[in-house]
């Protein structure tokens, strides 16, 4: 990749929240198509499969008591419990890919960008995307035709309430161009990478530099 570094480096955990239709998951399907060294988080979940889904995959599915299991034993890095049901980050896959140097993308909301941050700390980066306007956000969800109104309603109330938590993000983007938005999320994900605090063998380059001398 142009503009990478010689440094093996501590991988980046890379949170993309936004309203429901804001154009998040999209960006994610993108991102992770263009990039071979970034993976989905896969998140344990009480919710039940849906036809087509993959256990292991898209989700590992667990049942109330095994997920109160994992709470329990520290398991996960961050859990909420989301329209009726509960999700979580197991703690030890995570761990594993940021130690060899590959991301994990995140599509999780406010509350578990925030349960992220106080666990991983410095290894995460959080990017907001907001729709362009609350009208168009509606538009988007109706023109989905798979909500009722009722469901449409709630998700436009929890819209405005994750809005409302923009300001505890490092970034924040207007998705008004799908393929602009993408591209700036692209942009926020290098230079991240390219951090100095992330090259874990940075020392070690310059003393063998120091050496050369």
């Amino acid at each position: 990749m142009a503009g990478s570094t010689p440094f093996k480096r501590r991988g980046v955990l890379f949170i993309l929240s936004s309203p429901s239709g804001a154009g998040k998951s999209t960006i994610a399907r993108k991102l992770l198509a263009s990039d071979d060294n970034l993976a989905m988080s896969v998140s344990a979940t009480t919710r039940p499969i849906r036809p087509g889904e993959v256990d292991g995959v898209d989700y590992h599915f667990v049942d109330l008591e095994r997920f109160r299991e994992m709470v329990a034993a520290g398991e996960f890095l961050e859990w909420a419990h989301v329209f009726g049901h509960r999700y979580g980050t197991p703690h030890e896959p995570v761990e594993k890919a940021l130690s060899e140097g590959r991301d994990v993308l995140f599509d999780i909301d406010w509350q578990g960008a925030q349960q992220l941050f106080q666990q991983a700390g410095g290894d995460v980066v959080r990017v907001f995307i907001f729709p362009p306007s609350l009208t168009e956000l509606e538009r988007r969800l109706r023109e989905r035709g798979t909500d009722s109104d009722e469901v449409i309603s709630a998700r436009m109330d929890r819209a405005a309430a994750e809005i409302s938590h923009w300001d505890g993000y490092e970034y924040v983007l207007v998705n008004d161009d799908v393929d602009a938005c993408f591209e700036s999320v692209k942009t926020i994900l290098q230079a991240e990478r390219l951090k100095r605090s992330r090259q874990t063998s940075l020392i070690g380059f310059v003393r063998s530099l120091s050496k050369q001398g």
